[in-house]
């Protein structure tokens, strides 16, 4: 089995990447390969609505047509047995390099037939983790609860399962007094980052092997 995680955050070390390795190590635990893929380090663009992926008999027809050095990931994708996604909140959504991405790997196999909703070949569970500064009781007025909701039914759609992970009121800076960010207390966000992280980085891990348990019990079903 093989586990991907796309990491759309810049940092390759900080909050999203270390709990998408968590995942991955989950996913490992249970005898899954696995990988991580940066959007970061890649040279691509989010969709030009050019529609080659709905040309009826047409040579992309389920795929996307554009090529670049996202062309080969989203080629990989298709043979992973489950797909982790993460990435931070940046202005209450998404990072722009998550969303290209999604623009890429979801609308390919989306469909504007009600008889066939997806043409994706197989059931792939897609599991998101957020991660961000802002607390949880901030989830309705930034509007996250229905991004995250949105999301998931979307993955549903298309792949079959999804759920989501997310960590709040993360670490952002080594030295809160080099940045103007006097709104937040270190010393709390200190606490956190020890106390709180750590048990996220358990829900990843348990996200990722979770992941590799059910599509093995699936397997043996069929």
């Amino acid at each position: 089995m093989k586990v991907i995680a796309i990491n759309g955050s810049p940092r390759k070390k900080w909050n999203t990447a270390t709990l998408l390795e968590k995942a991955l190590e989950g996913a490992a635990s249970e005898g899954a390969e696995t990988e991580i893929i940066h959007l970061y380090d890649l040279d691509f663009k989010g969709c030009t609505s050019c529609f080659a992926c709905k040309l009826k008999s047409g040579k992309s027809y389920g795929k996307c047509a554009m090529k670049d050095e996202l062309t080969p990931v989203l080629e990989r994708l298709e043979d992973a047995d489950a797909v982790i996604l993460g990435s931070p909140i940046y202005l209450g959504n998404l990072t722009g390099e998550m969303r290209s991405f999604m623009e890429r790997y979801v609308f390919p196999y989306l469909t504007y037939s009600n008889s066939l909703p997806s043409l994706y070949p197989k059931n792939t569970p897609v599991g998101f983790i957020y991660t961000m500064g802002a607390k949880e009781e901030y989830f309705d007025m930034f509007g996250l609860r229905k991004t995250i909701e949105l999301n998931e039914n979307l993955a549903k759609r298309i792949f079959g399962d999804s759920e989501s992970l997310y960590s709040t009121d993360t670490y952002q800076f080594d030295d809160y007094s080099k940045y103007v960010a006097d709104r937040f207390d270190p010393e709390e966000k200190a606490n956190r980052r020890k106390e709180v992280f750590p048990k996220d980085c358990e829900k990843a891990f348990e996200m990722g092997a979770g992941f590799v348990k059910r599509q093995k019990d699936m397997e043996v079903r069929e």
